[in-house]
């Protein structure tokens, strides 16, 4: 099995702590989803969250989906002028059979426009 690393993002319409759990559960389900994978593939997962979201902890939301026996780390991103706001990234390094090319890199609502390259 090898070691792969899986990018997604997603905007939160406002810097609610319920908001974040939903988004960042959507954004993570749908990561493992795409990718085939179960949360025993996943090796560890960093999120950032831009300097305007205060509410929670991005990682709070992969506890609360029963994603408890992964490494997980949260960070500010760079403040950015004209960076898109209430952005919160996943960087999350799996074990998977699928070839780089194969992986699926998850951006969504707005969250696409930042990566039009490798957004699904």
């Amino acid at each position: 099995m090898a070691v792969r690393a899986v990018r997604g993002a997603v905007q939160l319409e406002r810097d609610e702590a319920g908001h974040m759990d939903e988004q960042v559960s959507e954004l993570l389900t749908a990561i493992l989803e795409r990718n085939g994978l179960t949360s025993d593939d996943l090796i560890s997962i960093w999120f950032t969250a831009t300097p305007d979201l205060h509410a929670d902890f991005p990682a709070a939301a992969a506890r609360k989906l029963g994603i408890v026996d992964v490494p997980l780390i949260c960070a500010q991103e760079l403040d950015i002028e004209g960076a898109l706001p209430r952005v919160v990234r996943v960087l999350a390094h799996i074990e998977s059979e699928l070839p780089k090319s194969g992986i699926a890199h998850v951006y969504l609502g707005a969250a696409a426009a930042l990566r039009k390259d490798i957004a699904q």
